[in-house]
């Protein structure tokens, strides 16, 4: 495990659902099992592989899932990779009677690309919408970052800094579980889907002693009026939950979470911050709020089968 955790801490944008925890949260909610591969290229360790496992009868009834991965190291993100990735694949599992296969390939939406895919033999599921973040680089300045903030969202982060809220890093959790049930209320109000809290939980459970949760609460007369929850996987975060009352956001407590969060991060080492999903459509407000901080939009190819 450390030499899997040391080889992850290698890939930049790793992703939450490639990291070993994630896996471990699954099994104990899900019952689904998990392999692990490091994938070689002409001998040359090239990338690292988390394929989620379920089966039946001896595996008469299969199901396979492959989610946001591969993930590659510098050098071999490349189209000859992938090729030779899929086929090993696609012939390890390969589509029969009886097993489902998900995959959502970590790989960048283009015409190119999508017709690479089904190249390979990928089979493309249209109903599931492509999903959509946007990256943060992390290595610039804290001076650089705060310029690239949009104007209306950097304005709205001074005013924050300048009110009376005191922001406090809750290294002990203890505010976790209201900050989860206030986010099951707000997808159960706003009509959108998401990982169960019961996942989360789980989830939390096996990152938090790995040091890899960061809870950033803004407080006003003693009172909680905005939380972030942000995830850690290798050298990349993943804004997961974030929530604010009316209040939080009169004075700009989430701006001013993000902002500690940022700064946190990169005293971390962090160097990619995954700003989480965007949908223009379910959560407009939500989208607008993450564009504000000048990260780099990315829309996956797709989920296919």
């Amino acid at each position: 495990m450390d030499e899997w955790d040391a080889m992850f801490a290698t890939v930049r944008r790793s992703t939450l659902l490639q990291h070993y925890p994630y896996a471990q949260a699954l099994r104990e909610t899900q019952q689904l099992g998990a392999r692990h591969g490091i994938i070689h290229l002409r001998g040359q360790a090239a990338g690292l592989v988390q394929i989620g496992e379920v089966g039946l009868m001896g595996n008469a009834i299969h199901a396979i899932t492959l989610d946001r991965g591969p993930l590659w190291f510098d050098g071999y993100r490349t189209c000859e990779s992938w090729e030779s990735f899929i086929t090993v694949f696609a012939r390890q599992f390969p589509r029969r009677l009886g097993r489902k296969r998900r995959i959502i390939p970590e790989l960048e939406s283009s015409e190119l690309n999508e017709q690479f895919i089904l190249s390979v033999g990928l089979k493309p599921n249209s109903r599931i919408e492509k999903y959509k973040t946007a990256w943060l680089d992390l290595d610039a300045d804290t001076g650089l970052l705060r310029s690239r903030l949009k104007g209306k969202w950097r304005n709205t982060l001074s005013k924050s800094e300048r009110s009376a809220l005191i922001m406090e890093n809750d290294e002990k959790l203890a505010g976790l579980g209201v900050l989860m049930q206030r986010h099951e209320d707000f997808k159960r109000k706003k009509g959108f889907s998401g990982p169960s809290a019961t996942l989360m939980q789980a989830l939390v459970s096996f990152m938090a002693p790995r040091g890899e949760v960061l809870l950033l609460h803004a407080k006003l007369d003693g009172r909680t009026v905005a939380s972030v929850l942000i995830l850690i996987h290798g050298r990349s975060a993943t804004f997961q939950i974030g929530w604010t009352s009316g209040l939080g956001r009169k004075h700009g407590a989430h701006q001013g979470l993000l902002w500690k969060a940022i700064v946190e991060l990169k005293a971390m080492g962090i160097r990619d911050f995954d700003l989480g999903g965007l949908n223009d459509e379910t959560a407009a407000g939500v989208t607008t709020f993450k564009a504000g901080l000048g990260g780099t939009e990315s829309t996956l190819i797709g989920m296919y089968r």
